[in-house]
């Protein structure tokens, strides 16, 4: 008896910290800062990111050389059984660096380029989005809709909520309160979205967990049931209801599922911050849920379904206008799924698209994204990186977007390199025996670009 009680507690140790693990591989805090800022990532930081496009007095670098300068670098063992690889410089195209780099791979995190790209493609940086109370069929029912904001909180007021700038539900509520609305049930309308709200491509312990949630129209705090909780909500949309009816003073009110009546009256309404907030607060933080959710609201511009398929899909067709072929092994918004399959030439091609290339008409709103990522040693998922050794050269000169799952490091984005040209990288190691070890190994091939006078 006491061997199979020892045994079990192994067993669920075990199985807390490969739970603890896996998320702190998914995600990790993004928003810390590196213990010893250094002086050229803070003066990176705070100035006003480098024009997309180099001048023509910066030397073009040639294949050859960018080839020598990553010679030391690209067959680091930490890297894993396979790296993938792909460098273009930003304003002429040209392919200065391949390595397999046409070949689909499990991109994670950096699939929320493609989402940020579409979704300012479709919208403009202003749009903001909507959440409603109208009345309900029955006498003090009232029903909330939900308009795909993920960030909207249900702190109290005067709390710190999940997000900046988000609306907030006690704005409801004080309206509500003003136009003397008598609450006793609360129904919440999350029919915006369809489909399942947990992809079948993610793995059973990523939903809900601490780093992403099930995917409904109306949520608060990135599907939290408070601002300040570890864990995320298997309900977000009833954790919803139930933070406004804390908001109206009565946390005992019935909250259920529902759709509002046709032609209801409006009796509350707020909006979230704008959407050039929402795309930054994602590619800062890596945040999964609002990545699914903008993906949802491409899916909806395109009058396609608000669901998993309908935001690749629609994901997929923007990006095809834009004339950047993804390809169909895109499964969800945020690459969490291990089965998402994006080659990094496609991510050089966003890449270059978003610093410029080819000017479409969303151009100035695609720009937005340089601003957005992170900054080496400085800031975001960056921000405990490049700090030390060899790649700490690079502090400040590398703006990339990261990712990370189990067996799987990925970066891409833009560096200077010596000359002062700008280059557009994608790098996957996508077998990864050590991820940390990996992160490390990309590290410093993007040091060593920026280090490149490679002509």
């Amino acid at each position: 008896m006491v061997v199979r009680v020892v045994l079990t507690a192994i067993l669920v140790a075990a199985a807390l910290a490969g739970y603890a693990l896996t998320s702190y591989l998914r995600t990790r805090p993004a928003t810390a800062k590196p213990h010893v800022a250094t002086p050229r990532a803070l003066a990176a930081a705070v100035a006003t990111p480098a024009a997309p496009v180099p001048t023509s007095a910066a030397a073009l670098p040639s294949a050859a050389g960018v080839a020598r300068a990553l010679s030391g670098v690209i067959g680091d063992p930490q890297l894993g059984g396979r790296l993938l690889a792909h460098v273009v410089d930003a304003a002429t195209g040209t392919v200065l660096y391949d390595r397999s780099g046409a070949t689909p791979s499990a991109p994670a995190s950096t699939a929320k380029l493609l989402t940020a790209a579409a979704v300012l493609d479709v919208y403009q940086p202003t749009e903001r989005f909507t959440t409603a109370v109208v009345a309900g069929s029955a006498p003090g029912t009232v029903v909330v809709v939900g308009g795909g904001d993920p960030t909207l909180t249900g702190a109290a007021k005067g709390q710190r909520a999940a997000y900046a700038g988000s609306a907030r539900v006690t704005s409801l509520a004080t309206q509500l309160r003003q136009a003397h609305v008598s609450v006793r049930r609360i129904v919440v309308d999350d029919s915006l979205f369809s489909g399942p709200a947990v992809s079948p491509n993610w793995a059973l312990a990523d939903a809900p967990s601490d780093y992403a949630a099930p995917i409904t129209a109306l949520m608060v705090d990135g599907g939290r049931a408070s601002p300040d909780a570890a864990l995320r909500s298997g309900t977000p949309e009833l954790a919803a209801g139930a933070a406004l009816a804390g908001a109206l003073g009565s946390p005992n009110i019935a909250v259920s599922t529902g759709h509002a009546p046709p032609g209801a009256t409006t009796l509350a309404a707020v909006r979230s911050a704008p959407l050039s907030v929402l795309v930054t607060q994602m590619l800062e933080q890596s945040d999964n849920v609002i990545a699914e959710v903008l993906g949802r609201q491409v899916a909806i511009a395109e009058h396609r379904p608000g669901s998993f398929i309908g935001a690749t899909s629609a994901i997929r067709s923007v990006l095809l206008g834009l004339k950047v072929q993804v390809g169909g092994g895109l499964h969800d918004c945020s690459g969490l799924a291990a089965s998402d399959r994006v080659s990094p030439a496609v991510l050089t091609a966003v890449l270059r698209l978003i610093a410029g290339d080819g000017a479409p008409k969303s151009a100035a709103s695609l720009r937005l994204v340089v601003s957005a990522l992170p900054v080496a040693g400085w800031s975001g998922t960056l921000a405990r990186r490049y700090v030390s050794g060899v790649a700490a050269a690079a502090a400040g000169r590398v703006r990339a977007k990261t990712g990370t799952l189990t067996g799987v490091s990925s970066i891409a984005g833009y560096v200077h390199d010596r000359s002062g040209r700008l280059l557009v990288f994608a790098l996957d190691a996508d077998r990864a025996a050590d991820t940390l070890a990996a992160e490390a190994g990309l590290d410093r091939v993007a040091s060593a670009l920026a280090g490149c006078g490679c002509g």
